[in-house]
């Protein structure tokens, strides 16, 4: 039984957005990962996972318990994030593929494709709670603590040279990093609160809307959501996300001014034959057991308006989040939203990241 100083929950620090890297000292860079963010608590054997909503992730990455038993100070708690690593960079996809109510299914995956743990901040060590402590004491006990481990377990990378931040922020996102975080080196561990921050990628791209989903209100009130699609080179349109960042206001008009799109969708959208469609390529109205008790049918529109986006990257063929819509493109045609519009990043090797220090 965990302790009570070293039991969970403990809500974990945040980041809030920023445009651009922080300049002057005092600061402490790091990449940011894109896994799940995990609090672990060990007291002797016992090792518990915790998820940023303080739920357990324990049962979910089960390859992981004893390398932490192993590798990580006999009475800790360590903030960092779960992740896989593919052969082209992190793979959230199949992150979320371990949320899976059977056993037999997460062991499987569990060999298939293993799971690590990035410590980047130490809470508890030892008698000592160093929430209170400046995040440049902490960051030398982790490296202290966790100087020697070995995969799967890793220490992030840390830098204080806001250059060589930049260049993470550039050269890592190929390898599927979401940017660089930034810390104050003076500040302390401070829950729930946005005290750290982040500088994501950002970019815009041209998308046909290819449908949409109703509100939550019901069929008629007001759009959801608008389903995007993008091109391949061989004139195949894929779905690669929705845009959803609408006032009630908008939404309500967006009813009526997408109607005469729907006359006629159907018969011969690209679309229209969901099941030919399996895994990573499920089709936006397929049903999925993240979403549980959530509607995800949807309306097919005529494949004939484009808007702009931001979105900061993909995951494969996908934008990895929502994205936001920014306008409609009436000088565009939907035959020019393809996938060659986009910025590409030379995939970077994670181990670039793992030896960067």
């Amino acid at each position: 039984m965990l302790r009570p100083v070293l039991r969970p929950p403990i809500k974990p620090m945040l980041a809030k957005l920023a445009t651009a890297l922080p300049e002057g000292g005092g600061w402490l860079y790091e990449p940011k990962w894109d896994g799940f963010r995990a609090l672990v608590f060990r007291d002797g054997a016992e090792v518990v996972v915790q998820s940023r909503e303080e739920k357990p992730l324990d049962r979910y990455f089960p390859e992981l318990l004893a390398p932490l038993r192993e590798q990580t100070p006999s009475r800790c708690v360590l903030d960092g994030e779960i992740v896989i690593a593919a052969e082209h960079g992190l793979d959230f996809d199949a992150l979320l593929l371990r949320i899976h109510p059977a056993a037999s299914r997460i062991k499987l995956l569990a060999e298939q494709t293993p799971a690590s743990f990035v410590a980047f901040d130490l809470l508890f060590e030892g008698e000592d709670d160093l929430r209170a402590a400046p995040q440049e004491e902490r960051r030398n006990r982790l490296e202290r603590a966790l100087g020697k481990v070995r995969p799967p377990i890793f220490l992030t990378p840390a830098t204080r040279d806001r250059a060589v931040a930049q260049d993470w922020f550039s050269r890592f996102e190929g390898a599927g990093f979401d940017g660089v975080v930034a810390k104050r080196l003076d500040q302390p561990y401070q829950p729930d609160k946005r005290a750290m921050i982040k500088v994501k990628h950002a970019r815009t791209a041209d998308c046909v809307v290819a449908g949409f989903r109703w509100h939550k209100n019901g069929p008629g009130t007001m759009v959801g959501s608008l389903l995007l699609g993008l091109y391949d080179e061989s004139g195949r349109l894929h779905h690669v996300g929705v845009t959803s960042a609408f006032t009630a206001q908008r939404r309500r008009e967006l009813v009526e001014e997408l109607a005469p799109l729907r006359e006629g969708a159907a018969e011969n959208h690209p679309w229209r034959e969901w099941a030919d469609w399996a895994g990573d390529q499920r089709m936006p109205g397929a049903s999925s057991r993240w979403n549980q008790g959530k509607d995800l049918s949807w309306q097919p529109l005529r494949i004939e308006r484009v808007c702009e986006v931001a979105y900061d990257h993909l995951q494969g063929d996908r934008f990895r989040h929502a994205t936001t819509f920014l306008r409609w493109r009436p000088d565009k045609t939907p035959s020019e939203c393809r996938y060659d519009q986009l910025e590409e990043t030379p995939p970077a090797e994670l181990r670039q990241v793992f030896q960067a220090r």
